[in-house]
């Protein structure tokens, strides 16, 4: 594993090579979730990596991990943002222009929107790996986010998460959690990007997720143009790269070996 501070856009950006391949026909590039940063998928992109022969990468977006903080209240459109904006100008900073998008929770929103705007652009996404996606607000989403407010202020949540995000703490939680409990994000809905979408897709669901139900997973199967694959995990909730992780590395290795 190796960690560098890239350049984007006059920010400054973690990123983490958990394993490179040379003549890698496509880089794996993880998108961490609302909570997430690039090193707190442990050593899971460096197995999914070794065992699909491809550069296996991920980034903490600004206001996470070592990177750069961000300035609050996030906009309640950030995940569109981050994909129309960040995202390609990351890309293009690292040299990448062959990539398969692996996205968690909100990582899997931005991997959403960024691969419907490439379609009709670079043409530089192969495929994508949705875990746990959101592409609508569900009332269970909102119940598991309110509660994460009361961990936060009264819980140990607060010094949990400052182990990976140091100074970044407050603004990591407060801008994920702040948004997706303002009133006026119930309207959030990415589904309008859905037929955009021409390359594969794998969807990994876990059949006990507090945050999200089958009914985001039926809803990128049913709009998406490209050919769509679902895992449904039980006894999983909301990270199946942990809750269940030989299910779900084994379904993107042999995925990425397609795709790429």
């Amino acid at each position: 594993m190796i960690a560098q501070t890239a350049l984007v856009l006059g920010k400054r950006v973690e990123v983490v090579t958990f394993c490179e391949v040379a003549d890698s026909p496509a880089t794996l590039l993880f998108l961490h979730e609302g909570l997430g940063s690039a090193k707190q998928w442990r050593d899971f992109p460096a197995r999914v990596g070794s065992a699909a022969s491809a550069t296996a990468v991920a980034y903490s977006r600004l206001g996470y991990g070592g990177s750069d903080p961000v300035t609050l209240p996030r906009p309640l459109d950030y995940m569109q943002e981050e994909a129309k904006v960040f995202l390609p100008a990351l890309l293009d900073e690292l040299g990448i222009d062959s990539v398969i998008l692996v996205g968690h929770s909100d990582g899997a929103s931005i991997a959403v929107v960024h691969a419907a705007l490439d379609a009709a652009g670079r043409r530089r996404v192969r495929g994508l790996v949705l875990e746990a996606p959101h592409v609508f607000v569900e009332d269970v989403s909102i119940a598991s986010i309110a509660k994460a407010r009361e961990a936060y202020a009264m819980g140990d949540l607060r010094e949990k998460l400052a182990k990976h995000h140091g100074a970044n703490v407050d603004g990591a939680f407060r801008g994920w959690n702040d948004a997706w409990l303002d009133p006026a994000f119930r309207a959030w809905n990415i589904e309008e990007y859905l037929p955009r979408i021409e390359v594969p897709v794998l969807v990994v669901q876990g059949e006990d997720d507090p945050y999200g139900t089958r009914a985001q997973v039926d809803a990128i199967a049913r709009q998406v143009r490209g050919h769509v694959e679902v895992l449904m995990l039980p006894k999983c909730g909301h990270a199946p790269h942990r809750d269940q992780p030989e299910a779900t590395e084994l379904a993107i290795i042999a995925f990425a070996k397609r795709v790429a």
